[in-house]
């Protein structure tokens, strides 16, 4: 792979450590960094490296971010204040291949990829005689869930990509290999998900993968292929364990007052005073010592203060002194907040649009109407399928408003066009980074850029 052709950086390297937790995995101080002849040699390396792991999908270019700007940007609640064109390009839908951003989210989530598969190939070698099969199937399960994760949010923000399944180590290591179709990259979602799910514990871990995560982004996966029976089931395994997920009420209960790790959380990234979340400073105005260079536009403050609408999630946003509106998820400071990746929320609005398409309407709409009364908002009105599936796609604009999805949800129900637009069909994929293409010639450029 090529990203690090430009940056000079072979990962990992360098397994540095961005990640740290109060949960029982982190009390042991791991070592800071370990060269890559001497990585994943025992139990406690192996442990190391997969921090290390956690740390590349935490960084700022990726879910700490870069990644959810992208999808912020080109959906229809944020409003960019600052000037910088590069980001304008996203609002506008006129994403250039030399953007920054762009360049700059590829290389992270491929380096997230490198370092997982540095685990998935070294763990099975070790014979560290305290490193037990037990211990390596957990390793290695985290490992394949965040290639699956990275590989999911490659395909559905360019579409089809190269499948780097080895580790790089030297520069011309991976090259040439020819973009896979999307088809097929979804397919390695799936079969890194298949493997995750198979190795992984049953237990509940909202800072890990676990075996309860996989399922939970099984359900994203077939609810993104439209397998509405798969997504259903696997969303169920979820939304049925009240016991360790449910809906926290009131809305900002899984955010505010320094919540985190509540029970609405199924997968969220952990950040400390040492190691920031960056989305933070972009939120907040400079009264709160931010830079509000986003925040929610004029029609989404509409919508969340609406009584009807937004209920109680209007505690989503605040208002300066001056009268200027801002976004309140991330507001911690030191900049602490959690990245929120999954929620059990999408659990339950994952299985009513599928219950929903299999033309199960009271269940599809019992469903949303879990999540419309903990925003303390009447049933929904919707009859018919048609208005059950609408009633379903308005609920999760406002619901995952400040997490990546709403760009990517009218992208996969076809409705992006009547939404937003956007008509030009080669402009639902980002293009490839031109660093990329000159570094690698077997690497193809998205139509239309």
């Amino acid at each position: 792979m090529k990203f690090f052709k430009n940056t000079r950086y072979i990962l990992p390297f360098v397994l540095t450590l961005s990640l740290a937790s109060c949960d029982n995995f982190l009390e042991v101080e791991p070592r800071q960094a370990i060269v890559d002849d001497q990585t994943i040699v025992d139990g406690v390396t192996a442990e190391t490296a997969v921090r290390g792991l956690y740390g590349a999908l935490a960084g700022a270019n990726y879910y700490g971010t870069n990644f959810q700007s992208i999808g912020y940007f080109q959906g229809d609640n944020i409003q960019w204040t600052g000037s910088q064109s590069i980001v304008a390009q996203f609002i506008n839908h006129n994403v250039t291949a030399d953007n920054a951003t762009v360049a700059s989210t590829w290389a992270a989530i491929y380096q997230t990829i490198n370092r997982a598969n540095h685990i998935i190939e070294k763990v099975p070698a070790v014979t560290d005689a305290t490193f037990t099969q037990e211990k390596k199937n957990q390793l290695l399960g985290e490992a394949y869930f965040v290639r699956a994760l990275a590989y999911f949010d490659l395909a559905r923000t360019w579409g089809g990509v190269q499948l780097v399944l080895t580790p790089t180590k030297e520069l011309t290591d991976n090259e040439r290999i020819r973009r896979s179709s999307v088809t097929e990259t979804y397919a390695q979602v799936l079969k890194d998900l298949t493997e995750a799910e198979k190795l992984l514990s049953e237990t509940t871990n909202r800072y890990r993968a676990t075996k309860k995560t996989a399922w939970a982004l099984l359900a994203r996966y077939y609810l993104y292929q439209k397998d509405w029976a798969q997504a259903e089931t696997y969303a169920s395994k979820l939304v049925d364990d009240a016991a360790n997920y449910k809906l926290v009420k009131p809305y900002s209960a899984f955010f505010a007052n320094n919540a985190r790790g509540t029970e609405e959380s199924v997968f969220e990234i952990y950040y400390s005073p040492t190691s920031t979340n960056t989305h933070r400073n972009s939120w907040q105005p400079p009264a709160n010592g931010g830079t509000r260079q986003w925040a929610p536009n004029d029609a989404f403050v509409n919508l969340v203060n609406d009584p009807t609408v937004g209920g109680n999630r209007n505690a989503l946003v605040a208002k300066t002194a001056q009268g200027l509106w801002y976004g309140n998820m991330y507001y911690r400071s030191p900049a602490t907040d959690p990245t929120f990746v999954i929620r059990i929320a999408e659990l339950f609005l994952i299985r009513a649009e599928a219950r929903a398409q299999l033309n199960k309407l009271p269940e599809a709409l019992a469903d949303l109407n879990a999540v419309r009364s903990r925003a303390d908002l009447a049933p929904s009105p919707a009859i018919t399928q048609p208005e059950v599936l609408l009633a379903i796609e308005n609920e999760r604009r406002v619901e995952f408003a400040f997490e990546p999805h709403r760009w990517f949800d009218l992208i996969r129900t076809g409705r992006v066009a009547e939404v937003l637009g956007v008509t030009d069909a080669n402009k639902y994929v980002l293009p490839i980074p031109i660093d990329q293409l000159n570094a690698d010639k077997a690497l193809e450029q998205n139509p239309g850029y």
